[in-house]
């Protein structure tokens, strides 16, 4: 029986800010030649595990891992593009009933997301997550993303879970359902655009809540 329920962040929480994407941007401004699934791979290792001083020290150690040198201006569209994702940025409009919902048929929710530090800080402050859940594990503490199964199992240990008490949401097939399989952990997909093959999955968590308890 399911216990508790571990969330992605964006595009499953919260809607980012910009579009196309803040990294998608990144890897535009930066003009590096190879393809965005090489790119984001170092680009959020770089990025999210580590806790930096500033966002230009953060974007300085993506560019020198990068092998690139850029001028201060490109530093200065970074820093503005990542800052307007994070101020603009909003929480779907059925995620805190849902989450009350789920909290009161007694689920435990967690969130685990890659994100750096500066992102969380103001998305923390904007939509107020520390108050959603029961515990929070964001790249940039833990030094993990969710690429290395260790970062369910630090889920797992920290709250006496197993892995069959617990279920994985969010919305991206690679990076959520198949990294929480590699942890033994199912996976439920939220397609808010149902443009994507994935059994189970869910448009919004409204559904989510009617699938959970059909489950029991």
């Amino acid at each position: 029986m399911t216990k508790a329920i571990i969330f992605d962040l964006w595009g499953t929480i919260i809607e980012n800010g910009v579009y196309p994407s803040p990294a998608k941007q990144v890897k535009y401004f930066l003009r590096t030649p190879v393809q965005f699934s090489e790119f984001i791979t170092t680009f959020e290792d770089t990025f999210m595990t580590k806790k930096y001083e500033s966002l230009k020290e953060a974007f300085e150690q993506v560019v020198t891992d990068f092998g690139l040198r850029i001028p201060d201006f490109v530093y200065e569209k970074l820093i503005g593009t990542w800052n307007k994702n994070a101020i603009l940025s909003k929480m779907y409009d059925e995620v805190p009933e849902t989450f009350k919902a789920l909290k009161e048929k007694g689920y435990k929710l967690f969130l685990l997301a890659n994100v750096d530090k500066f992102s969380y800080e103001q998305v923390n402050t904007k939509h107020k997550l520390d108050e959603l859940f029961d515990g929070i594990y964001p790249s940039f503490k833990t030094g993990l993303l969710k690429t290395h199964k260790e970062a369910y199992f630090n889920v797992l240990e920290d709250n006496k879970l197993k892995a069959e008490d617990v279920i994985m949401v969010g919305d991206c097939i690679i990076s959520d359902m198949k990294t929480a399989e590699a942890a033994e952990i199912k996976g439920i997909l939220i397609d808010r655009r149902e443009k994507r093959e994935f059994d189970p999955k869910v448009k919004d968590f409204n559904e989510l809540v009617t699938m959970l308890e059909e489950q029991k």
